[in-house]
C-alpha cells in the first residue's frame, strides 16, 4: 500500500511538472526582463488637472506565445493610495481575446496613451506597470515594474491674481469756454464806435465779465482777437488796417475788464490781423440774394491774384454797388473771444465736502474724490453715495464691486457687478468684472466666456484670460495673453510653454522679491540644467519662506538633483 502511494505521488509531481513546462506564461515570466518599457514624460506631469502618459514598449522574438493574451495596466502609487490608468490589451496571433496583436516569431512593439484626473498627493508618486498574462484558463502576473516618478505640478503655481477694473472719472481740474462778440468798423477805419459797444453780443459779454469777477473759480485764460478788412483798396493798407482793428478791439475790451475789476494777464492777449477776408466774402455772397452772385463767385474761383480779382468784381458796377452795401460792411470787423477758465473744486475742498455735504457733489466730483483716499472704507462710502444720488450711473455699483473683490467679498461684488450690468448692457469693464467673480467661484468656463465679451476693457482682461489658459494647459495662449506683461504668472506661462529664460520677466515685475518668484527661477534653473541658478534661487526662496524647503525636497522638478550636496544644503 505504501509503495502504491509513493508511485501515485511521483506520478502527480511528474504530471504537474509537465503541465508547467507546457504553460507559456512561465516562460514569459522567466524572460520578463527582456521586455522593454518606456513611459513619457518621466517624471509624469500634471496639466489641466490631469496626468497624461504615453507608454511604448517592445517584446523580443519568440516571446509572446500565439495563444497568450496580456493586460498591461499603468498604476500611479502615491501616499497610501493608487490610481489605475486605462489598461492596454495585447494578444498572440491566434488568441481569441481582444487586443493589439504581437507576432511570436518576430516579436512586436506597442504604444498606449492614457489619462487620469490629478489628485492631491500625487506630486510624490511612482508609476509602475502591472502585466497579467492569460493562457487558456491560466493567469500569471509578471513582476511589477517601475517606469516613472511623479508628478511635476508646476502649473499649480499659477497665482490667483485676477484683476477687476474700476471705472474712471471724467473729472477735469478746470474747463475752458469761448465767449465771443463782434465789433464792426466803418470803411478804412479802426476806431471802435460807441454804438458797437452797445450791441447785444458785446453787452452780454460785458455783463458776464462782471459776474465772473465775483466768482473765485473763474479766471481769464486768454483773449483772442481776429481782425479783418473788407477786400477793397490796396492789400498792404488792408493788412495794416486789420492789425489796427485788432489793437483797437483789444483796447476797448481791456477797458471793460478794468471796469468789471477782472484781472487779465498782460501776456494773455493774442492779436491776429488777418488782412482781407476773401473767405468770409465768398461765404456771405453764397448766402446772399444778390443778383449775379454766381458770376462773382465764379470770379473768386477763377482768379488767384487778389488785385485782379477785386478789379473784375468792380467791373460788375451795378452788382458791386449792392455788394458794397450788403456784404462788405460785415467783413470790416474784429472777432473777440474771451476764453474763460472755470476751476473745479480743489482736492482739499472735495475732501471737506465728502465729510460734510457729499450730496452737493456731482458724479464726476464724487468719482474723482474717491481716488484721493487709500482707505477702502472711505471709497465705499463715496461710491454708495454716488449710487444713491445717480442711480443710473453704472460706475457707482461697478466700483463698489471692485472694492468688494479686493476685500474678497465675492458674493457682494457679484451683486454689484450685476447691478452695473443692468445699467450698462454689454459694458466690457463690467463683463470682465463678472468674469473675475465667476473664476473666483470656480466657474472657469463661464469666466472665460465673459472675458471674451470684455474685449477692449483693458490689458487686465488678457491677464485674467492667461490664468485660465494656464489652468487649462493651453500654455501657448497663456504666453500670448501675457505678452508685454512682467509678472509671476507671465513668467510661469513662458516657462510652461518652453521658455526657460524667465529671469528678466520676473526681475522687471512687482513680484520680483517674492519667495515664489525665486522658487520659479530655481525651477527654470533645473529645467536648463543650470545648477548654480537652481541652488542660488532656491536658497533665496527658502530664506524668505522656510516652508518651501519641504516643497522643494518633494518637487519632481528637482528629482535629478536630489542627491546633490549643494541642493541638499539649500533644502535642509
Amino acid at each position: 500500500m505504501k509503495s502504491q502511494n509513493t508511485k501515485f505521488i511521483a506520478l502527480a509531481v511528474a504530471t504537474s511538472t509537465a503541465l508547467v513546462a507546457c504553460n507559456p506564461l512561465s516562460k514569459m515570466v522567466k524572460r520578463q526582463n527582456e521586455v522593454n518599457f518606456a513611459l513619457t514624460p518621466n517624471p509624469v506631469e500634471m496639466h489641466a488637472d490631469s496626468i497624461s502618459i504615453a507608454l511604448n514598449g517592445s517584446f523580443p522574438t519568440k516571446y509572446f506565445n500565439k495563444k497568450v493574451s496580456a493586460t498591461i495596466t499603468p498604476v500611479i502609487k502615491y501616499g497610501a493610495g493608487e490610481e489605475l490608468f486605462a489598461p492596454l490589451k495585447l494578444k498572440g496571433e491566434v488568441s481569441e481575446e481582444e487586443g493589439t496583436v504581437i507576432n511570436y516569431e518576430k516579436g512586436g512593439s506597442f504604444s498606449h496613451t492614457a489619462k487620469i484626473p490629478y489628485k492631491d498627493g500625487m506630486d510624490v508618486a511612482t508609476v509602475e506597470l502591472r502585466v497579467d498574462g492569460k493562457y487558456k484558463t491560466k493567469t500569471k502576473a509578471l513582476d511589477p515594474r517601475k517606469v516613472a516618478d511623479g508628478t511635476i505640478i508646476t502649473p499649480k503655481l499659477v497665482m490667483s491674481a485676477e484683476k477687476a477694473i474700476a471705472a474712471k472719472d471724467n473729472f477735469q481740474k478746470f474747463s475752458l469756454s469761448d465767449n465771443k462778440a463782434t465789433i464792426n468798423y466803418l470803411v478804412n477805419s479802426s476806431a471802435v464806435r460807441g454804438s458797437e459797444m452797445s450791441d447785444k453780443d458785446v453787452k452780454d459779454l460785458v455783463s458776464n465779465l462782471k459776474l465772473w469777477s465775483k466768482d473765485v473759480k473763474m479766471e481769464v485764460n486768454g483773449v483772442v482777437v481776429d481782425a479783418y478788412a473788407s477786400p477793397e483798396g490796396e492789400i498792404s493798407k488792408n493788412d495794416n488796417l486789420a492789425n489796427e482793428r485788432a489793437a483797437s478791439a483789444n483796447k476797448a475790451m481791456g477797458a471793460e475788464f478794468k471796469k468789471a475789476k477782472l484781472t487779465v494777464a498782460s501776456d494773455s492777449s493774442k492779436l491776429n490781423g488777418k488782412g482781407e477776408d476773401w473767405d468770409g466774402f465768398k461765404n456771405l455772397m453764397t448766402a446772399s440774394d444778390i443778383k449775379d452772385k454766381e458770376l462773382i463767385i465764379r470770379v473768386l474761383e477763377t482768379y488767384t491774384d487778389l488785385a485782379k480779382r477785386e478789379a473784375e468784381i468792380k467791373n460788375l458796377a451795378a452788382t458791386y454797388t449792392e455788394v458794397a452795401k450788403k456784404v462788405l460792411p460785415e467783413l470790416r470787423r474784429s472777432e473777440v473771444n474771451v476764453v474763460m477758465k472755470k476751476n473745479n473744486l480743489t482736492d482739499d475742498e472735495l475732501k471737506t465736502l465728502v465729510d460734510s455735504k457729499i450730496d452737493s457733489l456731482d458724479a464726476e466730483q464724487m468719482m474723482y474724490a474717491a481716488t484721493l483716499y487709500t482707505d477702502d472704507a472711505k471709497k465705499e462710502t463715496i461710491y454708495k453715495s454716488l449710487s444713491n444720488k445717480f442711480g443710473q450711473d453704472w460706475r457707482g455699483p461697478n466700483n463698489l464691486g471692485y472694492i468688494y473683490v479686493r476685500q474678497n467679498k465675492i458674493a457682494d461684488a457679484k451683486a454689484q457687478f450685476e447691478k452695473a450690468d443692468g445699467l450698462s448692457a454689454s459694458n466690457p469693464i463690467v463683463k470682465n468684472n463678472l468674469g473675475v467673480c465667476e473664476r473666483l467661484n470656480g466657474n472657469v468656463d463661464a469666466a472665460m466666456e465673459l472675458y471674451k465679451q470684455a474685449s477692449g476693457a483693458g490689458s487686465e482682461v488678457n491677464e485674467n484670460m492667461g490664468i485660465i489658459y494656464i489652468m487649462k494647459g493651453d500654455y501657448a495662449s497663456a504666453k500670448s495673453s501675457y505678452s508685454g506683461v512682467n509678472s509671476f504668472n507671465s513668467a510661469l506661462a513662458n516657462l510652461l510653454s518652453g521658455n526657460n529664460s524667465i529671469g528678466s520677466i520676473i526681475d522687471a515685475s512687482t513680484d520680483k522679491d517674492e519667495a515664489m518668484s525665486y522658487y520659479l527661477k530655481a525651477v527654470a534653473g533645473a529645467r536648463s540644467n543650470d545648477k548654480n541658478a537652481l541652488v542660488n534661487n532656491l536658497k533665496s526662496a527658502t530664506g524668505k519662506d522656510s516652508a518651501l524647503k519641504a516643497k522643494a525636497k518633494n518637487d519632481a522638478e528637482f528629482i535629478k538633483f536630489r542627491d546633490d550636496a549643494e541642493f541638499q544644503s539649500a533644502v535642509n
